[in-house]
């Protein structure tokens, strides 16, 4: 077998055929290190005198579906420069596994596809070694991302599994990748962060949050005007037309109770998804536009709420920033002088909010992409059953934006 051969079926170079053996489902070839590669593995000098081989057996890819081993001469040599005794170094081999470069190479694009215990059973390994070239390879991309190129970052809180247990995950809004995974939420959760943000020297231009209570300060919102101070603060739209969602929906559930008529009930009921679709989603087949028509006409509360809601999603298409604050001054003029407790809630939140509202005509971010990875993270540990391995866990969600699904547990 040529030098070319052994290449371009087992993707290693260096080494001469010595012979081959076809077994019962497997290949086991032969091979040992050309001499002009033989050398001193410490400072690299040729000037080595031989002391014994020892054979050592590696895993290749596959050949078909017949697994492939590596039976090698590995000569022992003492070098004439340096004085060590070593055995020489061998190329195209793993440094910490008995397998080749590209079996390593071949484990990680399977991995892609196929759970860890599917795997192993295909490559007739264990699912140690599978794991753990996976867990380097993360370790070595993706363990510390890069902070000093960023710019505007977005931040959101994660419920994982039960208990109340939180996730503060922080990402690069320009290259959707993770740049921070805390444990628990709240201030205290950034710490980390920050660290390695101020090491790093990157200058954070705006962030993208929910909008959240009165900075106090176990809040996050009090932890970025406290790190970032000449950051801009921009509070997700979506979250607020969301916050608006629900106080619609509240205030539906208040109307229901204190209904005293039948039909006001019938009517009210089922309404709730409703008053929150967008009216151009309402299904005609349903008649939901006459449903919703309906609810509306029999109760002036509901529909002045309902009428500032959709009104609201205006915010964000004023032509500028300085119409835009006037369109928010009016809206909270208007649920003030409703009359309807909710809705003047509702209007002082907005009010205490209004620069982090009005700061999106200056940067249009979001936290909508994170959002996205966080249907990612849900996936993710759905299909591995959970973590035992939280290292593993927080590299696997630093990996995330490079590929469109989540990866396989």
């Amino acid at each position: 077998m040529s030098q070319q051969t052994v290449y371009a079926a087992l993707g290693v170079r260096g080494y001469e055929h010595r012979s081959i053996r076809l077994g019962e489902g497997s290949v086991v070839v032969r091979l040992r290190v050309k001499d002009e590669n033989v050398c001193c593995p410490g400072c690299g000098s040729r000037e080595v005198a031989r002391r014994g081989c020892e054979v050592r057996e590696f895993r290749a890819p596959p050949i078909g579906n017949r697994a492939v081993s590596l039976l090698i001469d590995v000569p022992r040599v003492q070098c004439h420069a340096c004085g060590t005794v070593r055995q020489v170094q061998l190329a195209g081999m793993a440094e910490r596994h008995r397998c080749t470069r590209s079996f390593v190479r071949y484990v990680l694009e399977l991995r892609q596809r196929m759970t860890i215990r599917d795997l192993a059973i295909q490559l007739g390994v264990s699912e140690w070694l599978v794991r753990t070239i996976e867990k380097e390879y993360l370790l070595k991309h993706f363990a510390k991302p890069r902070l000093k190129e960023t710019t505007q970052i977005a931040i959101d809180e994660l419920s994982i599994g039960g208990g109340h247990r939180y996730l503060t995950i922080v990402m690069d809004l320009d290259s959707g990748a993770i740049l921070h995974v805390g444990e628990g939420k709240g201030a205290k959760a950034l710490d980390p962060f920050w660290r390695r943000l101020k090491s790093s020297r990157a200058k954070i231009e705006a962030v993208a949050m929910d909008m959240s209570a009165a900075p106090e300060r176990n809040t996050v919102i009090f932890a970025v005007t406290e790190h970032l101070p000449e950051a801009v603060i921009v509070f997700d739209k979506f979250h607020v037309v969301k916050l608006m969602n629900h106080k619609l929906s509240d205030l539906r559930r208040e109307l229901y109770r204190e209904a005293s008529d039948r039909l006001d009930k019938d009517v009210l009921k089922g309404t709730r998804w409703l008053l929150m679709k967008n009216p151009d989603h309402l299904d005609d087949e349903r008649d939901e536009p006459a449903r919703l028509a309906e609810a509306l006409e029999l109760n002036q509360p509901l529909a002045t709420a309902y009428y500032l809601k959709e009104d609201l999603r205006q915010l964000w298409s004023q032509k500028s920033k300085a119409a835009a604050r006037r369109f928010l001054d009016r809206w909270i003029g208007r649920a003030q002088s409703s009359g309807i407790r909710i809705l003047q809630q509702l209007a002082k939140t907005l009010a205490a909010h209004r620069r982090g509202l009005l700061a999106w005509y200056e940067h249009p971010i979001s936290t909508g992409r994170l959002e996205g990875i966080n249907h990612k993270v849900r996936t993710l540990q759905r299909n591995a059953y959970g973590f035992r391995d939280r290292t593993d866990f927080r590299l696997k969600l630093h990996a995330l934006h490079t590929t469109r699904y989540a990866l396989i547990g």
